[in-house]
């Protein structure tokens, strides 16, 4: 304590007026003058330790509650103003210091009341999601980050730019790659615009996967990178220099609100153009019609990682020739959502994709492995799910390795189109198995388990919404949250 400044003046004038001293009677127990223990209580002196003993053995006040009582509730506080709606309010982490400081009640309070607000804004986005299931639009809307309304936009519209198409078409025919699109890509930016493609140690560059310094026209890519990642980075950067007045279109077509979410969502379409021009759209269609959508196949075929035909598949809805319609959603091990798109736009209403039992959340348990599986939802609608598990960036021997899961879907019905249908009963096993004669069914699962009223889940995680639960003591269901 002797080595630290304690600035605890609020405190003080809290243990002063709790036992109903004046700041004279106060001074005297401690033998100060009145004076100072006014500055010490607006926080112009601090507590020197001959003071802390004297309150301790006077007041009884415990030292430990002079030191670090508001490091928690200044925690929590951030992340109040870090809310969309409040975000910008405050100019930095004083203010929110001296709030828990001088204030310690308030701010609980303001606390209790931002989680209640944000517990009754998922609650309406569930009811919200409930009426759109049911075909009623609501204007029921909050506050959101921009990265928000961007995956929002992205998620509910089909994945697919015809734009983009045509221009990544016109721009292979001018690079005429062959067999080396990286070559190809790095020749065309050395020859139009002076650019060079240099890879960097991780130690030079420990943060980015990629960067552009337009002073000496280089363009750095990280050795972490596997080498499918980094002819993407390259093949971004080419597409967003030459595409720039079709992507500009593309964005304002979306109608976003904010300079932030047009920027990325320019960095999701530049992915969209490097997509297409790694994987042309006559020739990966033909392939992946040819080999039933068998996603290593392709990957070996177009010299791209599992993640990026998986992606490609879900954009195959050009006009006359037209794939399976595929949905993605990827996940990462605590389960957090943060890409959902589809061909037909991410089938949110029909989906969900929050059911903590679809095959994606168990493809951690066996890295590398694909996953296929028959999922049913409450009201009898059936997917073809393939699960797997993707690599990040490589990282050296003391890190931890980025892993996330992708799971790639479609409608049942499309089943005897792609080679995961095989692994997948027939009609009459899936039958039998409904039966209860051993075959293996298609798994119940629900949208989420706030939007899911089936009974006895033993993944529940949360009541549902729809249901008031049932609170009855002589009897314990299945799951943790039973319901009536």
């Amino acid at each position: 304590m002797a080595d630290q400044k304690i600035f605890a003046g609020p405190r003080i004038r809290r243990i002063r007026s709790a036992k109903g001293l004046t700041q004279t009677a106060m001074a005297e127990g401690l033998g100060i003058s009145p004076s100072y223990l006014n500055l010490i209580e607006r926080n112009q002196r601090p507590l020197t330790v001959q003071l802390i003993l004297k309150l301790a053995s006077v007041y009884k006040v415990d030292p430990h509650e002079l030191q670090g009582e508001a490091r928690g509730s200044v925690a929590a506080l951030k992340e109040v103003f870090s809310d969309p709606l409040l975000v910008g309010e405050l100019p930095g982490d004083q203010e929110l210091i001296e709030l828990a400081e001088a204030a310690p009640n308030a701010s609980a309070a303001v606390i209790k009341l931002f989680r209640a607000y944000r517990e009754q804004a998922e609650r309406l986005s569930d009811l919200n999601e409930l009426l759109a299931r049911e075909g009623k639009a609501t204007a029921l809307s909050g506050a959101r980050l921009p990265i928000d309304e961007v995956h929002e936009i992205f998620e509910r519209r089909p994945n697919h730019f015809a734009a983009l198409e045509e221009e990544a078409e016109a721009f292979t025919s001018v690079l005429d790659p062959g067999d080396d699109l990286l070559g190809a890509l790095k020749a065309w930016l050395k020859r139009e615009y002076g650019v060079v493609v240099k890879v960097l140690p991780v130690a030079t560059m420990p943060n980015w996967r990629r960067r552009y310094d337009r002073h000496s026209q280089r363009l750095f890519l990280s050795e972490r990178l596997s080498p499918f990642d980094q002819l993407r980075e390259v093949a971004m950067e080419a597409c967003l220099i030459r595409m720039t007045v079709a992507v500009a279109s593309e964005i304002q077509a979306l109608k976003l609100t904010t300079d932030e979410a047009r920027r990325l969502a320019r960095f999701e379409l530049g992915r969209y153009a490097a997509h297409a021009l790694m994987m042309p759209y006559q020739s990966f269609h033909a392939a992946a019609t040819r080999a039933r959508y068998d996603i290593d196949v392709l990957r070996s075929r177009f010299g791209v990682s599992f993640e990026q035909a998986a992606n490609r598949l879900t954009t195959l809805q050009r006009p006359g020739t037209p794939g399976v319609p595929f949905f993605m959603l990827e996940v990462d091990n605590a389960g957090n959502r943060f890409r959902k798109a589809g061909s037909q736009g991410f089938p949110q209403s029909r989906f969900g994709g929050g059911c903590p039992k679809l095959p994606v959340h168990a493809a951690f348990a066996q890295p590398g492995q694909i996953f296929v599986e028959a999922v049913e939802m409450p009201d009898g609608a059936e997917f073809l799910c393939v699960a797997r598990t993707l690599e990040g960036p490589q990282g050296s021997f003391s890190e931890r390795p980025r892993r996330t899961a992708l799971l790639l879907g479609c409608d049942i019905g499309f089943r005897d189109e792609i080679v995961y249908g095989a692994a997948l009963p027939g009609p009459a096993a899936a039958a039998a198995g409904k039966a209860g004669q051993g075959a293996n069914p298609a798994t119940p699962i629900g949208p989420a388990c706030r939007l899911c009223e089936r009974i006895g889940c033993l993944a529940r995680a949360e009541p549902p919404v729809t249901r008031p639960l049932g609170l009855d003591e002589m009897v314990t269901g299945l799951s943790a949250f039973d319901f009536q």
